[in-house]
């Protein structure tokens, strides 16, 4: 039945999918006190309580639209799929860091139509993206389906696909992945997001280390009334150094970077802080 939806879904229009996507977030928000605690704490934490205030409504609304504009995004044709992504800025940074001749390496957060970026630039050159399997496993075939295809490749979120990912960068080809997703325990590693600390994927960290990887921080800005996106391209505003742990913290100074250009558009309801098994206590904060 799931996948019956997921695919129905697909077949609406990009614009009605969206504001359909509002009515479901506004449901989700009712529905889940749990849901409607995390998104307003992780909102105020990150942008204080006035800010929170003034984004909180247009939050519940822009989440609901992620989640139901990715059957369109997963299951529609490619080339129409990008059709829609009318606007791009920084696509300087891609043709200098394939001008270097080494990998790329595309760090984006759960911001805007983040499945949308790596659908794009499949149609330039092959990439390889990180992937973990949804919760409804009946969606999975469906789901990889969409992520496996032309020029899209999958690396699982375990040693194989590391070793894809590495063997990808050092190959110069792309690879992608979305950072700001809570990794399994001894996976990561405590550090600050937006001020409190996060158990912090390293993986990212660990690929911009390879020999000639060039770092970019993309992400697709959803626009108004069903008009497509507009996809952002930059390097890291402050480059890249130091050990794994430090990229890794420097990253996620990146990441607050580009949720702060559109926090509307950025997933609050994710339960970003939480403890994973096998990881140990967070550090006190003061």
């Amino acid at each position: 039945m799931a996948s019956l939806i997921f695919k129905f879904l697909a077949g609406l229009p990009l614009g009605l999918l969206q504001s359909l996507g509002v009515l479901a977030g506004w449901l989700t928000y009712a529905l889940s006190p749990t849901y409607r605690r995390r998104l307003r704490a992780n909102l105020e934490l990150a942008l204080g309580h006035d800010e929170a205030g003034r984004l909180w409504r247009r939050c519940v609304g822009e989440i609901g639209k992620q989640a139901l504009e990715l059957p369109w995004v997963l299951l529609r044709p490619q080339a129409e799929i990008t059709a829609k992504v009318v606007q791009v800025t920084g696509w300087e940074h891609v043709e200098a860091a394939e001008a270097s001749g080494g990998g790329i390496l595309f760090i984006t957060p759960h911001l805007g139509c983040f499945e949308i970026s790596a659908q794009y630039f499949s149609m330039h050159k092959p990439i390889t993206v990180l992937y973990r399997a949804p919760k409804k496993a009946v969606l999975q075939p469906v789901i990889n389906a969409g992520r496996r295809r032309g020029n899209m490749h999958l690396a699982p979120a375990d040693v194989s696909g590391v070793r894809r990912l590495i063997k990808a960068l050092r190959a110069g080809e792309a690879v992608g992945m979305l950072p700001d997703q809570v990794p399994g325990g001894g996976e990561g590693a405590w550090l600050p997001f937006f001020g409190r600390p996060a158990y912090t994927m390293t993986l990212a960290a660990r690929l911009s280390e390879v020999a000639g990887v060039s770092t970019l921080f993309a992400w697709a800005e959803r626009l108004p009334g069903g008009k497509g996106f507009h996809l952002h391209l930059r390097p890291a505003l402050t480059p890249l150094g130091g050990d794994t742990s430090a990229r890794a913290t420097a990253i996620n100074r990146e990441l607050e970077a580009q949720i702060r250009e559109n926090p509307a558009q950025y997933l609050w309801g994710y339960n970003r802080y939480k403890r994973p098994s096998g990881a140990p206590p967070a550090p006190a904060t003061r």
